[in-house]
Formats: structure tokens, C-alpha cells, sequence
């Protein structure tokens, strides 16, 4: 990246300024000849070490060459259209912008967020926490006043971070949706009420909790729980959502899933397998290609549905680990999420996929 600056330098930045004898060579070249004459070039290169490398403000090199500030500005300017000053971003150490860039373009995501994982990998308790502070760091400042959100009900690394995030210094307002039922074993649903309620009291919005399980006996059960005009307020809410917040489980239930009841049975897992399910977001499982596999669940399952969920603008995800890698892969492939909060080794994996 090339240009002038129009402050002194900033940490994380490096202006390299052309010597004497480089602005003798560049002279030479077609991109200065007839244009400029070496004096000036002199004075641009003087003009630009007291700024960039003395870190003298534009009004004291004016007073110090007898030039006027303007003057000055123009000579800066002049500088970065020469190629005299070539500003450079140095990322710092566990800041892993070119990979987050490089996983983005693949597989077109508005936003990656890439955090240290190396020490990790075998440590699937403190992956999640690292995940959890980097997702409470991203939502610190992911939502906008009259933003419409859906958190899911049942994820742990969610948990992870809301425990760790600030209050918004600017309330959002509105509601904050469980995406699924939340209702199951006692020491499971404490956990699920306790992340949305969280979340709606950081970010000043009031939560709306599915008081129902998010797995239910049989198709006539579901229809009857979505008759009622709770649930019909509940749908409603999922259609007009502009976020959503959620995990990416893989194929095999989280233990806070498994705990809360709310888990898809072991026979039912398996026939999810035969059909090539590798992962799931809000119980919506999808193939290694991205594609949903349904199985009869979705005739049973108390949460929005996946033509919904794909339909919300801003979808944010939360997930790593080389458990789950299979899965997060296929939720970027299938386009399920817009953003992707994950470790650095699945972000190296991502990028050096065929």
C-alpha cells in the first residue's frame, strides 16, 4: 500500500523512505522523468524523513524549511504518488489478518476471525474458552441499534463467551431469540436459559426464550406446539431476525447437548451418518458439501428452520477444534454462515483445502 500520511506514525505501521540514491535511480524511470527535477525530489525526500521518521508534525517542518504547510501537505502527497514513501502494515504477533483475508476469498465470508491455537490443539476445554474470548471480542462490536438476533440454545463455546464479554456501551434494544427449544434436563437448561439471558442483558435487548424441548416424540407433537400463538410469536421472530449467533456441532452431541436430553438418539445418529452428515448448526444437519440431511428430523425438531436461518443477512459463527473441523468446513462450503470465528490451525487447514 502506497501513500502519504496525515499524522504522525502509528504503531503497527513502518513508512520506508527512499534514500537520496534511490530518488537519483527513480529519476531515471519513466514514472518521474519530465515531471519532477531532482532538487525537488531532494526536498521531497527531506520533507518526508522529519515527518515520517523525525515524527515532526506538518507546522513545525514548515517553520524549519520556510515552507508554508500547505506547501508541506503537497510535498507529502507528492511523495506517496512517487513511490518515495511506501507505508507497510506489520501485523503483530497472534494477529493472523492474510489467513483471515486468504479463508474469507475462498470461501466467501464477509469476516474471519482467526485465533492462537498451536498450544491448544490437545486441550479441547481451554480451544473452547480461546474461541469463546475471541467470539466476545468480535461481538463487542457486531451489532448495531435495531439489530433483530438469534442465539443458539445448546452451545458451549457461546457460553464461553458470553462469560467473558463487556456490556455494550450502546444498548441494541429489541429482543434476543433462542434459535431451538431450550427446555430439557434441569442441569442442562439452566446453562441454555442462562447464555440468552446473558447475552440480551450485555447487549441491552429482552430475551425470548422456546419454551419447549428442541427434540420432540413425533411430527403430531411439533405440530401441536406450533399452533400455539407462543410459538407462532416465536416463528414470526426467527423470519424477521438481521443476526444470528451460533455454534457448529459435529455429527456426535456437545455434552451440554447430550446432558439437556434434547440430543438426537444414537439410531437416529447413525442414519444421519449412512446419509453423510458431518455437522449440524441448531440441529439442521448438513453433508461435507454443505448440503442439508434431514433424515424425518426436521418433522421433530422445535427450532428455525434451515431455509430460515440461511435467509438471516448476518450469520455468525463460533467453532473449532480438529473435532469439528469436518463439520465447520461444510458449513463454509454450504454457505450456512457469513462470518467464522475459529483457531489457527483450522483456518491453515481451510485455505490449503483443494
Amino acid at each position: 500500500m502506497t501513500g502519504t500520511r496525515s499524522s504522525p506514525r502509528t504503531a503497527g505501521e513502518a513508512p520506508s523512505v527512499a534514500s537520496l540514491s534511490e530518488v537519483h535511480r527513480m529519476s531515471q524511470g519513466h514514472d518521474v522523468a519530465g515531471r519532477e527535477q531532482v532538487d525537488r525530489l531532494r526536498l521531497i525526500v527531506r520533507v518526508a524523513r522529519l515527518y515520517h521518521e523525525q515524527g515532526l508534525r506538518q507546522n513545525q517542518i514548515a517553520r524549519q524549511l520556510n515552507l508554508s504547510q500547505a506547501g508541506v501537505s503537497r510535498l507529502l502527497r507528492a511523495a506517496g504518488d512517487l513511490g518515495i514513501v511506501r507505508t507497510v502494515v506489520v501485523s503483530p504477533d497472534g494477529i493472523h489478518s492474510e489467513l483471515e483475508d486468504a479463508v474469507a476469498a475462498k470461501y466467501r465470508l464477509t469476516d474471519v476471525v482467526i485465533t492462537e491455537s498451536d498450544d491448544l490443539l490437545d486441550h479441547p476445554v481451554l480451544m473452547m474458552r480461546a474461541l469463546g474470548s475471541a467470539a466476545a471480542s468480535y461481538l463487542g462490536t457486531a451489532f448495531r441499534a435495531g439489530d433483530r438476533i438469534g442465539v443458539s440454545t445448546w452451545s458451549e463455546t457461546l457460553l464461553a463467551a458470553v462469560d467473558a464479554m463487556q456490556p455494550l456501551k450502546q444498548p441494541v434494544g429489541g429482543r434476543i431469540v433462542q434459535l431451538m427449544g431450550g427446555i430439557g434436563d434441569a442441569r442442562g437448561q439452566v446453562q441454555a436459559t442462562r447464555l440468552t439471558a446473558r447475552l440480551a442483558g450485555l447487549v441491552g435487548a429482552t430475551p425470548l426464550f422456546v419454551r419447549s424441548p428442541a427434540l420432540v416424540g413425533s411430527a403430531e407433537a411439533r405440530a401441536s406446539l406450533l399452533s400455539d400463538p407462543f410459538f407462532q410469536e416465536v416463528g414470526h421472530a426467527w423470519q424477521r431476525l438481521t443476526s444470528v449467533v451460533v455454534g457448529i456441532g459435529s455429527v456426535e452431541p456437545s455434552p451440554l447437548l447430550r446432558l439437556s436430553g434434547n440430543a438426537v438418539p444414537e439410531e437416529e445418529l447413525a442414519r444421519l451418518r449412512a446419509l453423510g452428515a458431518v455437522g449440524d448448526i441448531c440441529q439442521r444437519f448438513f453433508d461435507a458439501g454443505g448440503a442439508p440431511v434431514d433424515a424425518g428430523l426436521g418433522e421433530r425438531t422445535i427450532g428455525i428452520s434451515a431455509d430460515q436461518l440461511r435467509a438471516v443477512p448476518r450469520r455468525i459463527a463460533a467453532a473449532g477444534g480438529a473435532r469439528k473441523y469436518a463439520a465447520v468446513r461444510a458449513a463454509v462450503r454450504g454457505r450456512w454462515i457469513t462470518t467464522l470465528i475459529t483457531d489457527l490451525d483450522t483456518g491453515r487447514r481451510l485455505v490449503d483445502e483443494p
